[in-house]
């Protein structure tokens, strides 16, 4: 398997950042963007590109660290800490994953404990202390992809091509798994709960409630 990226999303104040942020994932090559904490998510500004990028949900941080370590994938923290190496320089080894802070407080100290090593993006004007969380993930993706070396998209006059949308299977908006996978997140639920992992707070009560409705006969 080659170069992948992935981009963790958890904790993001505005949840209409995430249609903004899966249109910058398609555009750079973005296997899955994966959610910790709730299901649903707002598309707002996507403009499609949802459709054409895998959603993957966990309840916790550590059952996304501990997939993404299945994957031999690093975890970078983008956030400018006192280890920090900016993403100019490109300071990647293998496939990562990009976990972004809140957009007023940055990465928690929970989100930080997942991370690998922390890259920061340079700033040259004196006008803004940060940048806006899609921006950020926007800039740090795309180099990436320059690291990696992944192929440029065909272009077609003054835009780039876009593939054919494909059916889409689940409900909009909403990231869904099979039954088994389900059966499974409510078991590492259980486990991550008795050794205090859970993400309080983080729970989509409305989405559980769903699933149990959907596997009652189970």
């Amino acid at each position: 398997m080659g170069i992948e990226s992935y981009v963790v999303v958890h904790n993001i104040a505005k949840r209409h950042n995430v249609g903004t942020m899966a249109r910058s994932a398609t555009a750079f090559g973005v296997s899955e963007l994966i959610l910790v904490g709730r299901r649903d998510f707002n598309a707002f500004g996507s403009h499609g590109s949802t459709s054409h990028l895998r959603f993957r949900h966990f309840h916790s941080l550590l059952d996304a660290q501990t997939f993404l370590k299945e994957k031999d994938c690093d975890i970078c923290g983008v956030e400018i800490t006192d280890n920090a190496v900016a993403v100019n320089q490109h300071p990647f080894k293998r496939s990562t994953a990009f976990l972004l802070g809140n957009e007023g407080t940055g990465l928690s100290a929970k989100e930080c404990a997942i991370c690998d090593f922390f890259v920061y993006i340079p700033q040259y004007g004196v006008g803004t202390a940060s940048l806006n969380v899609t921006v950020a993930a926007s800039i740090v993706l795309h180099h990436f992809g320059v690291w990696a070396g992944f192929p440029e998209r065909c272009r077609d006059g003054s835009k780039f091509i876009v593939a054919e949308r494909p059916v889409r299977q689940v409900k909009r908006n909403y990231c869904t798994e099979t039954e088994e996978s389900i059966m499974e997140e409510r078991k590492s639920r259980r486990e991550n709960a008795s050794k205090g992992f859970f993400d309080e707070g983080m729970i989509d009560e409305s989405a559980s409630n769903l699933l149990d409705t959907l596997f009652i006969d189970q």
